[in-house]
């Protein structure tokens, strides 16, 4: 029989913690594939976030820093410096780099560290109990919302893509998302152009990743990837909103 699939090499055998249906596997995946495509996995060091993806560090197939809530982008920030001939990349969530740990993305992108953060979308804390983020939609409900987020009170979600790349020093900035297989090519495109830029020395760059969390919103995983289409998209549209110039 031949073979069709094989599990990226960039992956370990670990059996994953995250829930049904989230797209945390997803990225995981293309995150991997990416840096088996370019060769570097065996000069890659990734730093882990708290969050959902807390236990990343079990999934990739690279060295991995556990950090601190939020400071991801500080620790990547002395690896790379340390290490500049290696590849280093953050994975984080928006619980912890659109709200504990705001100022380190701001100040990594206007110093343009030469790092690449993969920033994962979910609307929602999914790890702690589905309470409201930075990033909850209007009139979403979280369980510290449960009437849905009020923007007279709450004032609106923050759009990390958009005001990153207001930032001078922020190289390639784009949003994606992994709702369905199209979605999905894109996203593993801008991964992979994420890690180029860093490898050509280009300064800072920042993927966001639209993803689902069921549990979190109460939906089926089915529905989950219909709610990023209808719902989420909408507020944070997909596209690049900075790259360099061509050289």
């Amino acid at each position: 029989m031949d073979v069709v699939y094989k599990k990226s090499k960039g992956l370990t055998d670990r059996e994953t913690h995250y829930c049904p249906g989230c797209s945390h596997g997803i990225i995981h995946k293309l995150v991997a594939e990416s840096m088996v495509e370019l060769d570097i996995l065996g000069t890659t060091i990734g730093c882990a976030a708290v969050g959902c993806s807390i236990l990343s560090y079990n999934y990739f197939n690279v060295d991995m820093v556990e950090s601190a809530h939020g400071r991801a982008p500080a620790v990547a920030t002395g690896v790379k410096r340390t290490h500049p001939d290696k590849t280093v990349f953050t994975y984080q969530g928006d619980g912890d780099l659109a709200s504990i740990g705001t100022a380190e993305i701001v100040h990594a992108a206007h110093r343009s560290e030469k790092i690449t953060t993969i920033f994962v979308n979910n609307a929602i804390f999914g790890m702690t109990g589905g309470q409201m983020a930075p990033t909850t939609l209007p009139n979403q409900k979280a369980t510290t919302a449960p009437h849905g987020r009020d923007p007279a009170h709450c004032g609106m979600p923050i759009k990390i893509s958009e005001m990153i790349s207001q930032i001078p020093g922020a190289t390639y900035v784009e949003r994606v998302s992994v709702h369905n297989p199209i979605a999905i090519m894109k996203a593993k495109k801008a991964i992979l152009q994420g890690f180029k830029y860093q490898m050509e020395n280009r300064g800072f760059s920042l993927i966001e990743v639209l993803s689902s969390c069921p549990t979190g919103w109460g939906l089926s995983p089915v529905e989950a990837m219909g709610w990023i289409e209808e719902n989420m998209i909408p507020y944070y549209p997909l596209g690049v909103f900075r790259k360099p110039e061509e050289v």
